[in-house]
């Protein structure tokens, strides 16, 4: 094998091939990228064998051939290239190493046979369709914030993916959950969606997954089986097993008979969380919320640390009510709050709590209070 390629081209297939790779494996052929060398394009693969990635990039290739090699050491090798340099990678059949040249550098790297990578399984889907690049984005950036990674619940490490009606309206919904707070995010549902089994999909293929999804023009092709989901776009495809388990009856955690309502500016809310909960030295910071008539007092006690307290001016009209929350939580939910306000419904202080974006009904976060 005998290949030349730019820099910037390889840089960027690797990054997303070497996210995949686990850095620490039992079987050393997971440790490694297949690179196939035919036509004018080179093939990457990698997997851990729940997740396989596969990318093709335009390269010259003088002699045709594959190997393998270890996937971090040749990220980091092109990662600290200069910039504009031109690789060849040439594979030396008798010593089982590939040379990988650029300029004045000269990296001589151990392979292991192309024959012992494992390929994922090709499935059946059930149902293919195709989404926006940001609509697909949003879904699950809005939602991956609240992905459990308690391992005892692994039907909860990951984003539930499915369809769903809203007022009638049908709509491509993501939901996660982690016992403590629920983010449920809703788009309009593509053509060719409405028989797509709900999946749930791991935490990591969503944070691969997030690499994909840049360009805002671009079109996911996703097709959905009961045991894989597969996203790909030209030249670039993931593939990943869903997990295995029942997602919970997230319906009845979300709160309906919520009443007292109160309007905040979310950037003035979350940094003024975030001052607050400074002086809590504790895991899990505690914030008091009260709330009067157009007021909202933030206060913090901590008896080794001190104390804090802060003012806003809010919208609320309805009886003085004091409740309490995690403050990381009221904080990575207002980072996901993309309108100018947040809106938060209210029981009493014991009952969950609803946040909506503004008067956006197509994301709805829940979040449980704590005794303060």
């Amino acid at each position: 094998m005998k290949v030349s390629i730019e820099r910037a081209a390889l840089l960027k297939a690797m990054s997303r091939a070497q996210g995949v790779v686990e850095r620490r494996n039992t079987i050393p052929i997971l440790s490694n990228v297949l690179i196939e060398a035919e036509g004018e394009r080179l093939n990457l693969r990698a997997t851990d064998l729940d997740i396989e990635v596969v990318e093709e990039i335009p390269a010259n290739v003088e002699t045709p051939g594959a190997t393998t090699v270890s996937a971090h050491t040749l990220h980091e090798i092109v990662r600290k290239l200069p910039d504009g340099a031109d690789l060849q990678l040439f594979m030396d059949q008798g010593a089982g190493r590939l040379d990988v040249i650029a300029g004045r550098s000269r990296f001589s790297l151990a392979t292991l046979p192309r024959e012992d990578f494992p390929v994922m399984a090709s499935s059946e889907y059930a149902c293919s369709y195709s989404v926006p690049a940001p609509v697909l984005r949003r879904l699950f950036d809005k939602s991956k914030f609240a992905v459990s990674t308690e391992e005892t619940r692994y039907y909860l490490n990951g984003v539930y993916l499915h369809t769903a009606e809203d007022n009638g309206a049908p709509r491509l919904r993501a939901v996660a959950t982690d016992g403590h707070r629920l983010a449920r995010i809703d788009a309009e549902l593509p053509d060719g969606a409405s028989d797509a089994p709900g999946v749930i999909v791991p935490r990591k293929t969503v944070g691969e997954l997030r690499k994909m999804l840049e360009d805002d023009d671009a079109e996911i092709a996703v097709s959905v089986s009961e045991s894989k989901i597969r996203f790909s776009v030209p030249g670039l495809v993931l593939t990943s097993k869903v997990i295995d388990g029942t997602f919970p009856d997230y319906t009845r955690v979300i709160p309906t008979g919520n009443t007292k309502r109160m309007e905040v500016d979310a950037a003035d809310f979350a940094h003024a969380v975030d001052r607050v909960s400074t002086v809590s030295q504790e895991r899990s910071r505690a914030v008091k919320m009260a709330m009067e008539a157009d007021k909202l007092t933030l206060t913090v006690n901590s008896p080794d640390a001190g104390s804090a307290a802060e003012e806003l001016i809010v919208a609320y009209a309805e009886d003085p009510l004091e409740i309490g929350f995690n403050a990381k939580y009221l904080l990575e939910i207002a980072a996901q709050v993309d309108r100018e306000n947040a809106v938060f419904m209210f029981a009493d202080p014991g009952a969950p709590t609803l946040v909506r974006e503004g008067d956006d009904a197509s994301a709805v976060y829940v979040v449980m209070p704590m005794r303060v």
